[in-house]
């Protein structure tokens, strides 16, 4: 990407922007930053849905990014990440890049970031949609939404009415920005009615529960989730549960709940960090303290459950998974001498996705026949947690969808990062830069470490683009991608792609059994 940028203008509904256009993969691509896609959801708002963006007087420039949304630092941050500004009151908002803001009908892909729901922004370097832009002539999106006990902590009891909805409001603000990419992507050359919404990590677990949110219908045509679940969320009861500890640790209790919509945001960033601490003592996969919650007027039902019932049946779907998604969370975990055997951690992990009791050796048994050997404890707890959290949820939404109008298609990610002598492999968050082509940013290079293929990165961001707009990943420089069907084939992502009939299968029958 060239740094030469010039000064660019449009003009959108809520008023003129000036942004800058530079060159990027031999593309002159224009970018918009910090875009206001909602109004402040601070003060007042706090804990509500979120309203439309108000409009302005003027020329808003929108050179630099907006602030993400209020977090906590991430510890250990990952190397090259520079520290995030966060404000409250402004961080409802979006960046676009396009390669042709005077054109008209070009594909439109709008990106939700990961970070368990508690961290992370749309204008994370590895995010940067130049590159993606610039290459594959689609116009690039990525947004901000709020996080934590702001996006996600359950008052409906505790503040009555008017808060119905407090837990899901992060997916409210993705439907606010979604909402806003109908309204006005056009003026950037894209194409309102062919937007694609894309995600990693909680940002496709996002994705997997817009599909089962009614209120999502219309507002993209497409769906591509990368390590995600329409799995992950919450009965009112529990998350009631989790509000009442987050009211203990911001020293209240339900009868002074209300002094949650005065309290200074860094004193419930404080509570939250407590929060995160006590679940990942809790767990030896992901904590995840902060979840949608079903039951709700905007989330009904669970989202895998309305999938199944046809619910965003016309959209299509192209969804897939890093090979050792679970190596984060065993290799980076601190030591701790008291805590038991990578066996009893496994045991633990498959317990609480509700495997029966005693089938460990079974599960064991089935990494053996996907490996071709006996596994040793460590990497059976990595491929416990990624079948828990990632792999099967995955193939079980690639079932409820069988039959449905929208095409499905599915990929299983296996290039091996150098990172730590190997030990993380195809590790959670690696796909990324290979979708962005930032496989040489700063947040990329702790895992590329300068290795990753660029054919690899050149299939996947060209495949991501032309499902996007057309429903169909297949590319002239890439082998065929069949859609996915009673065979399971699926696109194997590695410096040679192949296709391959249902991998790991002995562990997909597994969990079909458990």
């Amino acid at each position: 990407m060239s740094l030469d940028t010039t000064v660019t203008a449009a003009t959108i509904a809520e008023g003129s922007i000036r942004g800058s256009t530079f060159s990027a993969e031999g593309r002159e691509v224009s970018c918009f930053l910090g875009i206001p896609y909602a109004g402040s959801p601070a003060g007042k708002r706090r804990f509500l849905p979120p309203l439309p963006a108000v409009g302005w007087t003027g020329v808003r420039d929108c050179t630099v990014p907006g602030p993400a949304a209020p977090q906590n630092p991430e510890v250990p941050a990952p190397p090259g990440r520079k520290p995030r500004t966060w404000s409250e009151s402004e961080c409802l908002n979006l960046n676009v890049w396009t390669p042709d803001v005077g054109g008209s009908g070009l594909p439109v892909m709008v990106w939700i970031h990961g970070g368990a729901y508690v961290s992370g922004a749309g204008s994370d370097a590895m995010y940067d949609g130049g590159n993606l832009a610039g290459a594959t002539g689609t116009v690039v999106v990525t947004l901000n939404y709020r996080l934590g006990a702001l996006g996600f902590l359950h008052l409906a009891e505790l503040l009555g009415p008017g808060y119905e909805d407090s837990s899901n409001l992060a997916l409210l603000d993705q439907l606010e920005a979604l909402r806003w990419v109908t309204r006005n992507i056009a003026a950037f050359g894209g194409d309102p009615t062919n937007a694609t919404v894309f995600g990693e990590s909680a940002g496709a677990a996002a994705v997997g529960t817009l599909l089962g949110m009614p209120a999502s219908q219309g507002l993209f045509r497409r769906a591509i989730m990368q390590s995600g679940t329409a799995e992950r969320y919450r009965h009112p009861e529990d998350s009631s549960r989790i509000s009442l500890e987050f009211l203990e640790l911001c020293g209240l209790d339900s009868a002074r709940a209300g002094e949650l919509l005065r309290l200074p945001v860094e004193r419930l960033l404080k509570a939250q960090e407590k929060l995160v601490q006590r679940a990942a003592v809790e767990t030896f996969a992901v904590p995840l303290p902060f979840q949608p919650t079903v039951g709700t007027p905007s989330l009904p039902v669970p989202p895998l459950e309305s999938v199944r019932n046809g619910l965003n049946s016309d959209v299509d779907l192209l969804i897939g998974t890093n090979l050792n998604e679970g190596s984060f969370a065993v290799e980076m975990r601190p030591n701790n001498p008291l805590e038991p055997s990578y066996e009893h951690r496994a045991a633990a992990v498959l317990a609480d996705a509700g495997t029966a009791p005693g089938r460990g050796g079974e599960y064991a048994q089935a990494l053996a026949f996907a490996l071709g050997a006996e596994p040793n404890g460590k990497q059976v707890l990595e491929a416990a947690i990624s079948d828990t959290v990632y792999r099967q949820p995955s193939n079980r939404l690639l079932d409820a969808r069988q039959g449905s109008a929208g095409k499905n298609f599915s990929y299983l990610f296996t290039w091996r990062s150098p990172a730590l002598a190997g030990k993380l492999g195809a590790c959670h968050a690696l796909d990324i830069p290979f979708v962005f082509r930032q496989r040489s940013s700063p947040d990329a290079e702790f895992l590329t470490r300068g290795t990753a293929p660029q054919s690899l990165s050149d299939m996947m961001s060209a495949a991501w683009a032309a499902f996007a707009r057309t429903g169909d990943p297949a590319t002239p420089d890439s082998p065929g991608w069949p859609v996915y069907g009673p065979g399971r084939r699926t696109m194997i992502l590695d410096e040679l792609p192949r296709l391959e009939e249902d991998p790991r299968r002995e562990l997909r029958e597994f969990w079909t059994g458990a």
